[in-house]
């Protein structure tokens, strides 16, 4: 079982246009899709599209638009209601692949229904393999709440605790690096924001610098950094050693959650006990795939192709 906590969960909808995004003018969409979103849900519903057990945990009414999407696609999910309505987001995506976001910042959740939140985490992470804590914070969230989930946790659980990711930006990223969580995933953006390695676009053109700033932060105490790279594939950095992997040239069609799908792919390889290289090729398969699909749709195993994913090593295995 793989277990997801996102607390800032939304209801995507995906507009897709027939000609580039023209600010100021009115066009036409192709098509719309509307999907319950977030990243730690996204991950379950590509990992449920393999057949993997997987539980996204959210806050949320019974009643809200996000919830009762969840059940209507049958999702395996708990929420926690909080008496407040959850964020709208808003993706375009052009001909191209061409991405453009307008997210909400979400409803505030008060410090008991927190608290209710934080517990839920714990008890529903018993036995699972991985703990996912994925996307932004809700506002007035403390920034190191993905911190403290990973300590209770581990209290809790002790040598039974799960494996912990997380799977966010700014602030609540960098002050998960005290609890020394066994994965983290970030984009090249996300990559240069926590380590000031250069910028995200040098980081996506030049994975071994990607790598490098990576390493950083296995050298403060990550397990092991998966950081996707756009088109350009994702790098793979432990103590180990480090690995760049790129699958062949596809057609974009839509970038949205093709990062959470890469995740995806990686926990899947893990729980089967892949090797690193082997849990990077079904990483970047996952995220490729995701890119080539239409909207928000996310791949099944099926779909992916790891065996056409070039590894390359940017640093060799150390021997223990």
């Amino acid at each position: 079982m793989i277990v997801t906590l996102t607390p800032n969960p939304s209801l995507d909808r995906t507009i897709e246009l027939t000609a580039p995004l023209e600010r100021g003018e009115v066009q036409r969409a192709t098509a719309a899709s509307q999907h319950p979103g977030g990243k730690g849900v996204n991950i379950v519903r590509a990992l449920s599209a393999s057949g993997a057990a997987a539980l996204a945990l959210l806050p949320g009414d019974a009643s809200d638009a996000v919830v009762l999407a969840l059940a209507l696609e049958k999702i395996p999910h708990a929420a926690l209601p909080i008496g407040s309505s959850l964020r709208s987001n808003v993706t375009i995506t052009e001909p191209d692949g061409t991405t453009t976001k307008v997210n909400e910042p979400g409803p505030a959740i008060p410090p008991a229904q927190l608290a209710e939140l934080l517990a839920m985490t714990v008890e529903r992470s018993a036995g699972a393999s991985w703990l996912v804590l994925a996307g932004s914070l809700p506002p007035g969230v403390p920034e190191d709440f993905y911190a403290t989930a990973i300590e209770a946790v581990r209290a809790a659980h002790g040598t039974k605790a799960p494996r912990i990711a997380v799977d966010s930006s700014g602030a609540p990223l960098r002050a998960c690096l005290r609890a020394a969580p066994e994965l983290l995933k970030p984009n090249g953006e996300e990559l240069a924001e926590l380590t000031g390695h250069s910028t995200g676009p040098a980081l996506e053109a030049d994975p071994e610098l990607a790598a490098r700033a990576a390493a950083t932060l296995v050298q403060q105490g990550a397990g092991a950094v998966l950081a996707t790279l756009g088109s350009n594939g994702a790098v793979l950095v432990t103590a180990q050693g480090s690995w760049h992997g790129r699958g062949p040239a596809i057609r974009a069609r839509s970038t949205v959650g093709a990062g959470d799908s890469a995740l995806s792919g990686y926990l899947l390889a893990t729980d089967r006990g892949d090797s690193p290289v082997a849990c990077l090729q079904q990483a970047v398969a996952h995220g490729a795939a995701a890119a080539s699909l239409p909207g928000t749709s996310v791949p099944s195993l099926a779909q992916t192709h790891p065996a056409a994913v070039v590894v390359t090593v940017l640093a060799p295995a150390k021997e223990n």
